[in-house]
């Protein structure tokens, strides 16, 4: 992994955007996704779908394109017949295809520097079925480093700019996930939370835990929030900021509930993702900011535009 750019670009102050929901895109472009593997059946399937859903996001304003592995592991694979070799070679290929899309947006006049952050995502999203949204695995931190490991450890050196370790429900996982990043010399991540709420993780516990556990772990260089209702931002940002010095990472989900078992997102909570949230949490200290799912291309670019016009942020 060489993260040198991408650590320069958090020493330089401004806020860099990240792109929106992956399987939001893809569902956008036709893309069936109603299976436990979720966008990472795509990367086996139909790999040029996921190109194309990243170019919407670079095209869109994002500086960040976030790799289809969310979903993609070993087990995972394992249940469809893909042995060992093949689930890495996947776990590579998603690497591989937000690089793609990096070039041609590149070779469409998009401006730099642009990234890409290959996704590690929780032990839930194994089990696929909203577990990433409770947390309270029952798992032990020597157990869940074992589930995270290799995968992380590849992922790591399949030429991305940085890990997102994200949507992390419980301090289990997240000690976990820290200490293995010591394992890779090198590695930088930043390292996202799920939250229930303004003041607690998913599991319960408050997020200035969440941030202890983890700030001073070799190779994290921004801690954050993702997949959370908008509404509970603003006071989480100030609650991360006063718990660490380090970049703070906000991407919101629309405020949608998901339904694991119908499997279908349901309502639509209070806050907004907009141009006019996101200058506002710039403006609280959030330096990494995009959207999770249900965050479309669209408003990726009306955060964009906001970000580059707002007064006075990175200063």
């Amino acid at each position: 992994m060489d993260s040198h750019h991408f650590r320069d670009a958090l020493r330089d102050g401004q806020p860099i955007v990240l792109d929106g929901g992956l399987a939001t895109q893809l569902e956008a472009q036709g893309a069936d996704l109603s299976d436990s593997l979720w966008s990472a059946r795509l990367l086996i399937e139909e790999p040029e779908a996921i190109v194309a859903a990243h170019l919407a996001y670079y095209l869109a304003g994002a500086s960040v394109a976030t790799t289809a592995s969310y979903q993609a592991t070993f087990e995972g694979f394992a249940r469809r017949g893909l042995d060992h070799g093949a689930a890495e070679g996947l776990l590579r290929r998603s690497v591989g295809l937000a690089q793609q899309a990096r070039a041609r947006a590149v070779g469409e006049g998009v401006e730099g520097p642009l990234f890409v952050a290959a996704s590690v995502g929780p032990y839930g999203a194994l089990l696929a079925d909203g577990s990433e949204y409770r947390g309270n695995y029952g798992r032990t931190v020597a157990q869940l480093a074992d589930f995270h490991r290799e995968r992380l450890r590849i992922l790591a050196g399949a030429g991305a700019d940085i890990l997102a370790v994200e949507t992390i429900p419980e301090l289990e996982e997240a000690e976990a996930v820290a200490g293995l990043l010591g394992e890779v010399p090198g590695t930088a991540a930043w390292i996202s939370f799920s939250c229930a709420d303004g003041a607690r993780i998913r599991c319960g516990a408050p997020i200035e835990e969440a941030v202890e556990a983890v700030r001073d772990a070799p190779g994290v260089v921004a801690i954050g929030v993702n997949c959370t209702s908008p509404e509970h931002v603003d006071e989480l940002v100030a609650r991360i900021r006063a718990s660490t010095s380090l970049p703070i990472a906000i991407y919101p989900n629309s405020g949608e509930g998901w339904d694991a078992v119908a499997r279908r997102w349901t309502g639509t909570g209070p806050g907004r993702v907009d141009g006019e949230a996101a200058a506002r949490w710039a403006a609280a200290g959030a330096r990494l900011i995009g959207g999770c799912c249900r965050v479309g291309p669209s408003q990726i670019g009306a955060i964009a535009s906001a970000l580059a016009t707002a007064p006075g942020l990175g200063a």
